[in-house]
């Protein structure tokens, strides 16, 4: 096996479902979370629905507290919903055990946080290679490829610092890249601009059209940044648990 070869699941995944001519990299339907406080129960997703192609950049705005980081979380197999389902490149979340739905999450979804949430005693370099290092890539092959994300981002040339050296904006796009590095399927933002300064923020946006243009990728950006959300193909706000349009991006 050579060092980018990626070791077989036990199953057979579904091929990614078409609509038309597009292929749904996600779907979900009758989305709902409810959670239990004290003697009442609370929804905070309530029968959402939601359809992202291959390619396809959204933005979901909302208030504070409108249930934009359940559905992220929700999304990206880290909660599961009290009803309904989630799909990802064709096949449904609550089908995966505990160890498949982590191998699942490894090669197909990234996660990009506010906070970059990198490891302190690693380098950029190895911050940003550590997803393909856990699905077990040799060293040396999996930070060849996240020097090539770092590029992209700006950051070659700090690859060898750690986060304690970098500013701010530039933790960031170590956690864009470390992202990006699995070539996944989906990328869920939260804020992912909230800490960069305009011209870096211009620059993940650059980005982010460069990757919807040459891959397969699909991206949900959760935001409070009206230019961000703008940006995208599509925004969605989330109001009462659910999900409508807003207005078409640029």
């Amino acid at each position: 096996m050579n060092d980018r070869a990626i070791p077989k699941e036990a199953h057979a995944m579904a091929p990614p479902e078409t609509d038309g001519e597009r292929t749904v990299m996600l779907a979900c339907h009758d989305l709902t979370r409810i959670y239990r406080e004290g003697p009442q129960d609370v929804t905070v997703l309530d029968g959402l629905s939601l359809e992202v192609h291959a390619g396809e950049r959204v933005a979901v705005v909302g208030s504070s507290g409108s249930g934009k980081t359940t559905l992220l979380n929700l999304l990206g197999g880290l909660d599961r919903p009290s009803r309904g389902d989630v799909r990802i490149a064709g096949e449904t979340l609550l089908d995966l055990g505990s160890a498949e739905l982590g191998s699942f999450r490894n090669r197909h979804i990234g996660f990009v946080y506010q906070f970059h949430h990198l490891l302190a005693e690693f380098t950029a370099v190895e911050n940003a290679a550590l997803p393909l290092i856990v699905r077990g890539l040799r060293k040396k092959a999996a930070e060849s490829r996240a020097l090539e994300l770092l590029d992209k981002v700006g950051m070659a040339a700090r690859a060898d610092h750690k986060p304690g050296e970098l500013s701010g904006g530039e933790r960031q796009r170590v956690a864009i890249a470390r992202a990006l590095v699995t070539d996944p399927s989906l990328v869920l933002m939260d804020e992912p601009t909230g800490n960069l300064d305009q011209a870096t923020a211009a620059s993940i946006l650059a980005m982010m059209d460069e990757l919807a243009r040459t891959t397969a990728c699909a991206f949900v950006v959760v935001t409070h940044d009206t230019a961000l959300a703008a940006h995208q193909d599509r925004v969605l706000k989330l109001d009462g648990g659910r999900l409508t349009e807003q207005c078409q991006g640029s």
